[in-house]
């Protein structure tokens, strides 16, 4: 089990590298005045706060306040308003390219973040990469027997796996890649997405979707056996099966690689504390706490030596044999578009 106190372990190195840093400028920085991280909450929102914020707090006698949950149309106003009272949030990876599109994004200065081993996919002028998760096919065992689902067309499947199936209920990249892939739509074809082609196979199965919202929620639904199959956050599965559940199931098979990222409000007052706590968060050092708390993987490839070696096998950068990665900029620029059709859909 990953306490509190393991987590800061862990990451001492990278605390006292970031203390002498942080020696010149202490004073600059603690006149800043207290930085505040917002995020999802729950216990990804604990492990940041362990594997980050403690630490930080602890070589820059910067207090660190935590708020949440992220909420987009709060941090558009923050920014219009001049008033950014969040110095850092966590917000997914989609966003975080079309947040920089309309002007509400700080640049990274990459003088202060350590950029060389930061996978390119997950970060980028204007945010840098928090984790990497996965969506999978997770499964209750006891539903199905000897059955065990392995692709998502198999999820699409209510003869051979009956019963209701979940999925991630907001718009964001996940669930209409899967449909298409369910449909025959290969890996290399899935962009610009054939959102009618994905609607119609979604239609054959909505009236036996159950939609989570929150990570708790997914966790919920499959472990109850409400909802026996589904797509879900890898790392949600794990937990489950860390709680000593032996009959939930998981298919990395085309898994979909995402990932939340860490960006700066514009205009917040607090900056220059705002890329020192980036250049922990992305660390080895930091990556690996958070990464070995969670089961989500660390977007600094230099932290992989530093993970427990039983983690590694439930790691996504463990399966990247089909594993896809969805076109965030495609997202960035269809993102509203998509989601006015996504919602009314859901309600019809």
């Amino acid at each position: 089990m990953i306490t509190r106190r393991r987590l800061l372990g862990t990451v001492g190195v990278g605390a006292s590298a970031l203390a002498l840093g942080a020696a010149s400028t202490g004073r600059l920085l603690a006149a800043s005045g207290p930085l505040t991280f917002a995020s999802w909450g729950g216990t990804t929102q604990d492990a940041q706060a362990a594997a980050w914020a403690d630490p930080f707090q602890e070589a820059t006698g910067i207090e660190v306040l935590q708020d949440g949950p992220t909420d987009y149309g709060k941090l558009k106003a923050m920014v219009e308003s001049g008033n950014a009272v969040w110095d850092v949030v966590d917000v997914e990876g989609d966003y975080a390219f079309q947040a920089a599109q309309m002007g509400l994004l700080e640049p990274i200065d990459y003088s202060i973040v350590k950029k060389e081993n930061l996978d390119p996919r997950f970060s980028f002028d204007h945010g840098v990469g928090s984790f990497y998760y996965s969506f999978v096919l997770g499964y209750n065992k006891d539903a199905f027997g000897d059955k065990a689902p392995e692709t998502w067309a198999d999820l699409f499947d209510t003869t051979k796996f009956p019963g209701k199936r979940t999925f991630w209920k907001w718009s964001s990249p996940g669930v209409l890649e899967v449909a298409l892939l369910a449909d025959g739509v290969s890996a290399d074809q899935l962009y610009p997405l054939d959102l009618d082609r994905a609607f119609a196979k979604l239609d054959t199965i909505k009236q036996d979707i159950l939609w989570w919202g929150s990570g708790a929620e997914s966790q919920q639904l499959l472990v109850s056996g409400e909802a026996p199959i589904g797509s879900f956050w890898n790392g949600r599965i794990y937990a489950i099966q860390q709680s000593g559940m032996d009959n939930i199931g998981i298919s990395w098979n085309q898994n979909l690689a995402l990932a939340d990222i860490l960006v700066v409000p514009k205009g917040t007052k607090n900056k220059d504390a705002a890329m020192k706590f980036l250049a922990l968060a992305s660390s080895p050092e930091g990556q690996a706490a958070f990464a070995n708390a969670t089961a989500y993987a660390p977007i600094n490839t230099a932290a992989v030596p530093l993970l427990d070696k039983g983690m590694l096998p439930l790691m996504p950068f463990e399966h990247t044999e089909t594993q896809i990665t969805p076109d965030m900029q495609y997202w960035a620029e269809n993102r509203d578009a998509i989601g006015e059709r996504w919602y009314a859909w859901q309600v019809k």
